[in-house]
């Protein structure tokens, strides 16, 4: 029996992070545009295009999610963060035409996963950025599984590379069920058995009929 050394864990859903996935440890390290709004003392070593002993407010960097979600506060504030350009007006435009010309892996690749973490963040532009996932999702859903479907011992390479990561997986599990039907089929599957807890619960059934 083969062994593995990390079993793969499912991201978690929605603004909620699961650190036990490696998808989710490598979303919180995406990096977003940040604004500081007060002065850091004595972490100016941290911010290179500047010689100061302080991050100076106002300074622009560039911030892992982890740490823009540590350091975010609505009633202090501390850092301001700002939408990074694939969630913006202009490109949720785009999506709203036609989410299926995007390279959703090219912009992301996590689009659905850090759009989401982004609603941590108080904006006016949050519902607006929440449909726009949303229907992003919807109008790739059925293209992404209609491939996945009709790409039966081909190489595939060319049909996920585009993807973002969430895709991938319902890509990958439409292929797996393609694969076990087409198993099943000629009659390759293997042999359905009776479940344990039927069998443990027959016996019960018995013991309590017999005197």
């Amino acid at each position: 029996m083969e062994s593995q050394s990390y079993l793969p864990v499912s991201p978690g859903v929605g603004m909620e992070e699961n650190f036990f996935s490696l998808d989710d440890i490598l979303l919180s390290h995406e990096r977003l545009p940040t604004r500081t709004e007060c002065t850091f003392p004595r972490l100016g070593y941290l911010e290179k295009s500047t010689d100061s002993a302080d991050i100076m407010e106002g300074t622009k960097m560039e911030l892992p999610l982890w740490l823009a979600k540590a350091l975010y506060e609505k009633k202090r504030r501390v850092l301001s963060v700002e939408l990074p350009k694939v969630y913006r007006e202009g490109w949720r435009t785009v999506f709203t035409a036609d989410p299926n010309v995007v390279d959703l892996h090219k912009m992301g690749p996590y689009y659905y996963g850090l759009g989401s973490q982004m609603l941590h963040f108080d904006s006016p532009e949050n519902p607006e950025i929440a449909h726009a996932l949303l229907q992003t999702f919807i109008g790739r859903f059925r293209r992404t599984m209609d491939s996945s479907q009709n790409a039966y011992n081909e190489d595939t390479s060319t049909l996920v590379e585009k993807l973002d990561c969430l895709e991938k997986v319902l890509f990958k599990s439409g292929q797996s069920g393609l694969n076990g039907f087409q198993s099943w089929e000629k009659g390759q599957a293997s042999q359905l058995t009776t479940s344990s807890l039927v069998l443990n619960y027959r016996k019960r059934k018995i013991n309590d009929v017999q005197p």
